[in-house]
């Protein structure tokens, strides 16, 4: 009797099912912890992607510094601390660098030929555009009051001489002329309303501006 207890505790189980339910229990927790690993990882590399495009993160910061790409007048450095001038100002933008000239220093009202004290105010200004080396653009404007004289029929012709005036009056002074540029807008960029006296002035006026070559 002693000997078949023995015999029977050692034989294995009767049934496959109950043999194999270990492997079966053992398999799904392996699939539980791969997926969990999966998702953990995906989980991680989404939460570095997202630190990265934010725009406060130095680290993510697209720029000048980052990309390598300048800005166009990036190293464009005349030096405009000592121009103070009653009716001259400078403006930086995306373009370069823009000295306003109101047309009233430059020119008599409805003329293109540069007054003495115009060529004086240009004259100051050459030692400023021989500073750098890129080009000059010389762009005038007007109001919208309308003209029509022999010379000038209309303001686009007047802006047009304005600028070309004061373009060779630079070539004159030793600007190269590669260098230089005129253009006439009329009255399509006004930079305040026409429909003041003061607006009007404002309008008036000749621009220089300053691009790095690139």
């Amino acid at each position: 009797m002693v000997q078949r207890a023995r015999v029977s505790m050692l034989e294995p189980p009767s049934g496959g099912d109950q043999t194999e339910s270990w492997l079966i229990s053992y398999l799904d927790v392996l699939t539980l912890l791969i997926t969990l690993f999966v998702l953990m990882v995906s989980m991680l590399g989404k939460a570095d992607y997202e630190t990265q495009a934010q725009p406060g993160i130095p680290s993510a910061e697209v720029g000048p510094k980052t990309t390598g790409i300048q800005p166009r007048h990036e190293g464009l450095q005349p030096r405009f601390e000592g121009l103070e001038m009653e009716g001259v100002s400078v403006d930086e933008g995306e373009q370069g660098i823009t000295l306003r000239i109101d047309d009233n220093l430059l020119f008599k009202s409805g003329q293109a030929e540069l007054t003495e004290g115009g060529g004086e105010v240009i004259e100051s200004l050459v030692p400023t555009l021989e500073s750098f080396d890129g080009q000059i653009s010389v762009e005038g404007h007007t109001d919208n009051i309308p003209i029509a004289t022999a010379r000038f029929p209309s303001n686009w012709e007047l802006s047009t001489a304005r600028a070309i005036a004061v373009l060779r009056y630079l070539s004159a002074a030793g600007i190269p002329e590669t260098r230089l540029r005129a253009i006439g807008y009329a009255d399509t960029k006004p930079l305040e309303s026409n429909d003041t006296p003061e607006g009007r002035a404002a309008n008036r006026r000749v621009e220089l501006l300053l691009k790095q070559t690139p």
